[in-house]
């Protein structure tokens, strides 16, 4: 399905890009910015922002896996101060 219309970026094209990313380093912060520069495309409108957000978020390797090392204490620190 196409995601961004000015940029012809599809959700494959999407997906494999947070399946790259996520491969080549796995504790990187994936944006919608790295995205479009890992296809080699820049953002124009922003009319697909939430569509595109949405595709990249449902893709099982878009999160940074929680790492052993950082205290429990500090994990879902949104959660807690929204409450």
């Amino acid at each position: 399905m196409i995601i961004c219309h000015c940029q012809s970026i599809t959700d494959h094209d999407i997906r494999a890009a947070v399946d790259w990313m996520r491969a080549a380093d796995k504790d990187t912060v994936i944006t919608p910015g790295k995205i479009y520069h890992a296809l080699g495309k820049r953002a124009d409108c922003g009319g697909c922002m939430p569509l595109f957000l949405n595709t990249m978020r449902t893709n099982e390797n878009f999160r940074v896996p929680a790492r052993r090392d950082v205290p429990p204490v500090l994990r879902h620190l949104r959660a807690v101060a929204t409450d």
